[in-house]
């Protein structure tokens, strides 16, 4: 993984340049005031004809037991991707981070899908919109499925505005469970470049309209794994 300090103040035009070309900016800790430039040689992407939901995930989107919404607080996303939880005790989401990235939120180049459960945010994630391509930079849940669901919404949301390329960054256990993949740097820029050209529509579902499970899995692929 290539690794580059930030020489010089990183604005949110140079930011979204810099997701044009590859690269992502993260932070030792969120105690670290200090970005560096991320261009992993292997990249994670999620297949968005392959996202993969178990028989148990898809029977939880379709009771919509979540109500899910999108660019409804971007600020209690990211400050709950940014959270320590047990099982992570650290994270790369500093303030530098949040105030770029609520920059561009407020561009409109950044989105967020969260899922709510008796008016209390349980799960969601937040991400970057360029051309036909959306980079995810986190996720978090509170409840099981939580960013599942939301994830799986994004998937829907994205093929159904007609989006070719979703960003995983890296590949852990858990994103491979539903369906991410790992491609070369090469492969990844060819792709994007590719996307990038391309025009797509976030709001293929208009802004402010709440989508149920049920079409959300209307516009996915039938597949996953048995369990």
């Amino acid at each position: 993984m290539s690794r580059a300090r930030d020489q010089f103040e990183i604005t949110p035009d140079i930011l979204l340049r810099a997701y044009s070309i590859g690269l992502f900016p993260m932070a030792e800790s969120a105690e670290d005031s200090n970005l560096f430039w991320v261009d992993p040689e292997l990249r994670g992407v999620f297949p968005l004809d392959g996202i993969m939901i178990s028989k148990s995930l898809r029977k939880t989107i379709r009771s919509d037991l979540f109500e899910v919404r999108v660019d409804h607080d971007f600020d209690a996303v990211i400050a709950s991707c940014a959270a320590a939880y047990p099982d992570r005790d650290k994270t790369w989401i500093n303030d530098r981070i949040r105030r770029l990235y609520r920059q561009l939120f407020d561009a409109g180049r950044v989105h967020t899908v969260e899922t709510w459960l008796d008016g209390e945010l349980v799960g969601g994630l937040y991400g970057v919109h360029l051309g036909a391509a959306f980079f995810g930079e986190s996720m978090f849940h509170r409840k099981t499925d939580a960013s599942k669901v939301a994830l799986a919404h994004l998937a829907a949301r994205l093929r159904k505005g007609g989006f070719v390329l979703l960003d995983a960054q890296f590949v852990t256990p858990h994103l491979a469970s539903l369906g991410a993949v790992e491609i070369s740097k090469n492969e990844y820029r060819r792709r994007l470049a590719d996307a990038i050209a391309r025009p797509a529509s976030f709001w293929a579902w208009p802004k402010g309209r709440l989508v149920s499970g049920a079409e959300a899995l209307a516009g996915l692929p039938a597949r996953g794994d048995a369990a």
